[in-house]
């Protein structure tokens, strides 16, 4: 099983969603830089399970512990463990799923491939090892704010209720002024409402995330087969519950001729290239172009519902399989900070990995 993400700044994660603890290990972050523990709290914080009624109410302080690799409130270039503590497993909630397969979920796969599963709450299949991501992302964040690079995301979609402004019309700020995290609070309510409802009917609900770059320089990107679009792609769809990736103008550039979609350069009043519009997203050729980076994540409806669905048990008898336990009717409010770290996560690996390049370039200059 792969849990190890990144080249040089590499995370490996660990621990299941009813075991005693989750976590993460983070190699490759360089030395000095300031660990600041309140911030990294926060992420977790604005991640964690029992935020409003319409999230899982799994209570869950996801307060985390630095095992290794800071000393006096700074990184030492050595690994960096940290640990949250699981403390509100009610395991007993999925002893009824022992032996039966719930529809959409990672049951049956995960029996198939391991010849065994943890079928208390997912095992580690849960959404709940995405806190551990996201406790590695603040820590890349910080990392990234050194270069003055922001990443913010945002609920832009909920089952058939989208949010049509572009995000430069948007004050993204916003988004964590209320429950859902969708910037427009008109929409917001509505959104709100609408996951309410589909919660009461014991149903679920899908949804997208946007997230907008800004400040990346020019040339970050690996090609060929490490573009930064590529990376951003594998790492949102290694995220639970997501379904689809795109950046720029997506699918919709299907549709447009190529005198439509193409961006002409310029060069503005301080001498850097520009782009007069930004169908590609920031990318081209799977490298940074300077211009904000922006793309979208659709998640699926969360496949725990409470309503009796039609299975298979392990010796592939039909069973009926009764939706119990707490979960998110909804999980595209708290899956904003985990696109955000994700996306954190590769930029921090790029940019190593472009200070690597470049220091090979002057190298390769002076011989």
């Amino acid at each position: 099983m792969s849990s190890t993400y990144g080249t040089l700044f590499k995370i490996s994660t660990f621990g299941e969603s009813h075991g005693p603890a989750i976590g993460v290990v983070i190699d490759g972050c360089p030395a000095g830089l300031s660990f600041d523990t309140d911030f990294i709290q926060h992420e977790l914080d604005r991640r964690k399970p029992g935020q409003s009624r319409i999230t899982t109410q799994r209570r869950e302080a996801d307060e985390f512990e630095v095992l290794s690799g800071v000393f006096e409130g700074r990184t030492q270039g050595t690994p960096i463990a940290l640990i949250i503590r699981n403390t509100d497993q009610r395991s007993k909630d999925y002893g009824h799923i022992a032996e039966q397969f719930r529809p959409s979920h990672a049951d049956y796969t995960y029996q198939t491939k391991y010849g065994s599963r943890d079928y208390r709450g997912g095992g580690r299949s849960s959404a709940r090892e995405t806190a551990a991501r996201v406790a590695a992302g603040a820590v890349a964040k910080l990392l990234l704010a050194q270069q003055g690079i922001q990443i913010q995301a945002y609920v832009s979609q909920v089952g058939k209720l989208r949010l049509e402004k572009p995000y430069q019309e948007l004050n993204l700020a916003l988004a964590e002024e209320n429950a859902v995290r969708c910037p427009d609070p008109e929409t917001a309510e509505q959104m709100f409402q609408y996951i309410d409802e589909t919660r009461k009917k014991g149903d679920s609900i899908g949804g997208v995330v946007d997230c907008v770059i800004t400040a990346v320089p020019a040339g970050w990107g690996e090609p060929v087969f490490d573009k930064l679009h590529a990376e951003l792609g594998k790492a949102m769809l290694s995220i639970n519950a997501v379904k689809g990736f795109e950046y720029g103008s997506g699918f919709a550039g299907a549709e447009l001729y190529g005198s439509q979609h193409n961006d002409e350069f310029y060069t503005d009043i301080d001498g850097r290239v520009r782009t007069k519009t930004n169908l590609s997203g920031g990318i081209q050729g799977g490298i940074s172009n300077g211009e904000d980076i922006y793309f979208r994540t659709a998640f699926k409806p969360v496949a725990t519902i409470m309503q009796d669905q039609d299975s298979v048990d392990i010796h592939g008898q039909p069973v009926t399989v009764s939706g119990k336990g707490r979960h998110d009717p909804c999980v595209v409010p708290r899956a904003v900070p985990i696109v955000e770290a994700m996306a954190a996560l590769v930029l921090a690996d790029m940019y190593l990995r472009n200070k690597v390049s470049q220091v090979e370039k002057k190298a390769a200059v002076v011989i």
